[in-house]
C-alpha cells in the first residue's frame, strides 16, 4: 500500500511539468534578429532580444485592446517573465557589425499570472489557413481574378505567421456566382462561395474604390463556423495608389487576423476540469500520454485520482474549448472519446 501512495505521488508531479524548449510552446519567440555593434555589451543585447521578443509575443496572441493593458509593465518586470533565452546564430553584417539571433522563451505560469491579474484573454490559433477572395469594385465594375491588384498581390505584402491566406484559383464557377449577384455583392453567400471548402475559416471581402481614391471595405466571414462581419474606411490622404493599395491590405490582414485571434481566445480565469480514464494496457500508455500532453499548452495539469494495474481515473485541468483540446490532442495521436457516459483516452 505504501508504494502505491508514493506512487501516486510520482505519477502526480510527472504529468504536465512542462518541457522548457518544446518547440511547440506557445509562448516561444524564434528568430529574433539584432544588430550588434562593437560598443553594445552581450547583456544590452539580449535585454533588447527579451524586449522584442516579448512585443512579438504580446502581438501574435493578445487582441489590440489588451496589448494596450499591457503598456505600463516595466522592463524588469518583464525580464523576470523569461524562462529562457539563447542565442542561435551569429553572422557577420560589416566590419563593425553582426547579425545576432535570438530565442526566447517565456515562462507560461508566469505570464498566465500577469494576465490574470489584468483581465486579458489570449489566443491560440490551431487552424491558421483563411481562405479569401478579395473584390476590387470601381465605377460599377467588378474585378475577381484579373485587374485585381489585391488578388493579384495579396500574400506579397505583409508577411505574418499567424495565418496562412489562401486564396483560389481563378475559376469559372466562382466568377458565375459573383456574376449573379453583380448588383448586390453584399448579400453574396460566402459558404456557397467557397463550397469544397465550407468546413474551413473562409471570407470575402469587398473593397470598393469611389472615384477620389478612398476604400470602403466590407469583411465577411466565417470563423469557427460564426458568422462577422466587418466595415473599414480608408482615406487615399496624400498617399500614391500602389502604397494606398499595400496599406489597404495591410489593414484588412490586421483586421482578419484580430477576428481570428478574437474566435480563439482562452481566458485563465475559468479553467475547466474533466475526469477521464486511461486503460493501462500496455507499458508505454503512460509515458506516450505524457510526452504528448506536454505539448499543449492549453492542458494546466493531469492529476491521478485513482489507479491499478489494469487503468487509470485522472483529472484532467485545461483552459479554452473542450472541442479544440480534443482536435489538439488528435493531432498528438491521442483519442479522448466519451464511450458510455465516461471520457477515456487512448494514446495511438
Amino acid at each position: 500500500m505504501k508504494l502505491y501512495k508514493q506512487l501516486v505521488f510520482i505519477l502526480v508531479v510527472f504529468f504536465k511539468t512542462g518541457t522548457l524548449f518544446s518547440q511547440n510552446n506557445l509562448f516561444n519567440v524564434n528568430n529574433i534578429e539584432l544588430k550588434k555593434k562593437d560598443k553594445i555589451t552581450n547583456s544590452r543585447l539580449a535585454d533588447q532580444a527579451v524586449r522584442k521578443g516579448f512585443d512579438q509575443l504580446t502581438n501574435r496572441i493578445l487582441l489590440k485592446r489588451d496589448i494596450e493593458k499591457l503598456s505600463d509593465l516595466k522592463f524588469s518586470l518583464i525580464k523576470q517573465l523569461v524562462a529562457y533565452y539563447q542565442i542561435t546564430n551569429v553572422s557577420k553584417e560589416n566590419d563593425k557589425e553582426e547579425l545576432v539571433n535570438f530565442s526566447v522563451t517565456f515562462d507560461k505560469d508566469k505570464i498566465h499570472d500577469i494576465f490574470y491579474k489584468r483581465g486579458i484573454s489570449y489566443s491560440e490559433i490551431l487552424d491558421k489557413e483563411l481562405y479569401i477572395l478579395p473584390l476590387l469594385t470601381k465605377e460599377n465594375e467588378i474585378f475577381i481574378f484579373n485587374n485585381n491588384f489585391f488578388y493579384e498581390n495579396w500574400n506579397r505584402i505583409y508577411d505574418n505567421d499567424l495565418i496562412e491566406f489562401i486564396l483560389p484559383l481563378e475559376n469559372i464557377e466562382i466568377i458565375q456566382k459573383i456574376n449573379n449577384y453583380e448588383n448586390n455583392l453584399i448579400n453574396l453567400n460566402v459558404a456557397d462561395l467557397f463550397q469544397e471548402y465550407n468546413q474551413k475559416n473562409l471570407a470575402l471581402i469587398l473593397i470598393d474604390k469611389n472615384k477620389f481614391g478612398d476604400k470602403k471595405i466590407y469583411i465577411k466571414s466565417i470563423i469557427q463556423g460564426k458568422k462577422i462581419s466587418k466595415n473599414l474606411d480608408l482615406k487615399k490622404q496624400k498617399l500614391s495608389a500602389d502604397k494606398f493599395n499595400e496599406k489597404t491590405i495591410i489593414e484588412i490582414k490586421k483586421e482578419l487576423i484580430n477576428i481570428v485571434k478574437s474566435k480563439n481566445l482562452i481566458d485563465i480565469r475559468t479553467p475547466f476540469f474533466l475526469n477521464a480514464k486511461l486503460e493501462l494496457n500496455k507499458k508505454s500508455n503512460l509515458v506516450k500520454l505524457n510526452s504528448r500532453v506536454d505539448k499543449i499548452d492549453s492542458i494546466e495539469n493531469i492529476y491521478v485520482q485513482e489507479f491499478n494495474k489494469d487503468y487509470m481515473k485522472l483529472k484532467i485541468k485545461y483552459l479554452g474549448n473542450l472541442e479544440k483540446i480534443i482536435n489538439q490532442l488528435n493531432k498528438e495521436n491521442i483519442e479522448l472519446q466519451l464511450i458510455n457516459d465516461q471520457w477515456v483516452i487512448k494514446t495511438l
